[in-house]
């Protein structure tokens, strides 16, 4: 293993346990490809960040991003689903697609990636689909600074920050704990091959329903799907929004990939917030009432 990697570990740390982390890397490796390498190299490099930034399983961050990861994941997936929606949409009324040339299609392909790790991950395969989803935002970005670079030098600062808050989304769950991750939610892999099927069918239907005029606004098309990443996020998700940080983790990932689509903004700002906080009344009451029954049986 290389020093290097062995390094970034905070030194009373690496002190006590870097000649096991050394010979778990060697066992793991001994033998592989280089893709295992790789994997195994992140691996260690993720746990050594959560260590530095007090974000492992015996801290109190590391709780907190379990917590918001499942809805990190959301929105994460939500924006890809935008993103395809309006892509479908836009070439359904008008003929033309967005989607023209190699740039368009590497466009469409990393927002695929996106949305179907984020559905991977809250499914039950967490590891490899936040990691997917990461991918593809970070495909995204690429693509539209590509397609910015003629004018890049002249671009205005809040365009080149659009590209920022979507990535620090996508990332963070990469940094949650193993041992907190969430919990599976379809064990089989049939069920997984089903959802993943179902998912992009889902996307093409919220886009052929808004292209018919019914509720034809973008809001539509980013609301729906937050509310089905939601639902498989499932109840174990809401469970763990019980204190005011931990829910207000939750909510600001939407709101912030929600601005950056174009779909929250001073029109409807208040009334998000509104239904937000009255939504955050009814979560921590549920919580009480059902941590005091258990308490009580």
């Amino acid at each position: 293993m290389s020093l290097r990697l062995l390094r970034l570990y905070p030194a009373e740390y690496r002190r006590a346990f870097g000649d096991e982390v050394a010979e778990a890397y060697r066992e793991a490796t001994e033998g592989a490809g280089p893709v295992a390498r790789l994997r195994e190299a992140c691996d260690i490099v993720a746990h050594a960040v959560r260590l530095r930034l007090r974000i492992g399983s015996a801290h109190r961050g590391g709780h907190l991003l379990a917590a918001a990861a499942p809805f990190l994941l959301a929105a994460t997936g939500a924006r890809a689903a935008f993103l395809l929606a309006s892509t479908l949409n836009r070439a359904y009324t008008t003929g033309r697609t967005d989607a023209e040339g190699p740039l368009g299609h590497a466009l469409v392909a990393c927002d695929v990636l996106t949305l179907v790790g984020a559905v991977l991950a809250l499914g039950g395969r967490y590891a490899v689909g936040a990691r997917c989803a990461f991918a593809g935002v970070v495909g995204t970005s690429a693509c539209l600074l590509t397609a910015s670079l003629p004018g890049a030098l002249e671009m205005p600062l809040e365009h080149a920050a659009y590209l920022v808050p979507p990535l620090v989304i996508a990332a963070l769950p990469l940094l949650c704990p193993a041992d907190l991750r969430p919990p599976r939610r379809i064990a089989g892999t049939a069920g997984l091959a089903a959802l993943l099927v179902w998912t992009p069918t889902a996307v093409a239907i919220l886009a052929l329903v808004d292209a018919h005029g019914v509720a034809m606004f973008p809001l539509w098309r980013f609301a729906v799907p937050v509310a089905a990443l939601l639902v498989l996020a499932g109840r174990p998700a809401l469970s763990g929004t019980g204190t005011a940080g931990r829910f207000a983790s939750a909510v600001v990932p939407f709101l912030v990939l929600g601005h950056f689509c174009g779909v929250v903004g001073e029109a409807n700002a208040v009334p998000c917030l509104v239904l937000l906080a009255a939504t955050g009344v009814a979560v921590r009451a549920w919580h009480r009432r059902n941590t005091g029954a258990a308490g009580r049986a």
